[in-house]
Parts: C-alpha cells; structure tokens; sequence
C-alpha cells in the first residue's frame, strides 16, 4: 500500500472511529453537542461520522476528544493531521504539535510549545472557574 492510500485509509477511519465513541458511550448528536458546549453542532458531527467532512479543525478534534475521554493526539491522527511513527505526510507541518507555523519546528521546540500549551490551558482553567 502506498503513502497516499494508507493516509486516506486513516482519515476515512475518522467518521466510523467517532459514531463508534459516541455510540459506546450512548449519546446522542446532541448530547454531544452539549457536552462540547455547542463547539461542535449536531449537524457538523453527523457529516464527519458519515464521512462528509474527514479533516475537522484541531480545536474541534480537541473537543471531541474531550467530550468521548479519547486522547486527542488519536484523533488528530485519524484526522490525517501527524503521524505515529514520527514520520512528516506530504503538506505535513509538524509532528505532534497542531501549529501553523511557516518553518518546520525543532523536537526541543515542539516539546517547548506543548509545555506552554499545557501552562496556558491550565491558567485559562483557574480564570473560567472564578
């Protein structure tokens, strides 16, 4: 199998992977819809389990994840967006980190920005809270 089927067959892997989530945890579009604060619309999520959408945004992908208690970093893989094996896809920025960054990231700042990410996320937590 070459690169380019082995990746479609991992993003077309994302719609069925997410209406499995959801159905094992017994919610329906719109519980989820609820559970992701109305990030992600009932609508939107019936056409990327149904295969209409197979490259959500990450900041959907991170909701999701948040909602079904899934690792993000496996829905950004089924989404196409980095890789298991470290390996960079075609049209591919970075490897773990979901940036859009213009130039290619160093591991050291790659790890540097996850640590940052994982600061602010836990900073902007203490302020929604109060």
């Amino acid at each position: 199998m070459d690169k380019r089927s082995d990746e479609k067959s991992t993003r077309g892997a994302l719609g069925p992977y997410l209406a499995s989530l959801r159905n094992a945890k017994k919610l329906t579009l719109r519980e989820v819809e609820e559970a992701t604060g109305k990030v992600v619309s009932n609508a939107y999520l019936s056409q990327l389990e149904h295969g209409r959408i197979s490259r959500p945004s990450p900041n959907i992908l991170h909701s999701l994840a948040e909602a079904y208690g899934v690792a993000y970093e496996s829905l950004m893989e089924k989404a196409g967006y980095i890789t298991t094996n470290g390996q960079r896809q075609p049209g591919q920025k970075h490897g773990r980190v979901a940036t859009f960054a213009t130039v290619n990231l160093t591991g050291e700042e790659e790890e540097e920005l996850l640590r940052y990410l994982t600061y602010y996320r836990s900073r902007k937590g203490k302020r929604d809270a109060t």
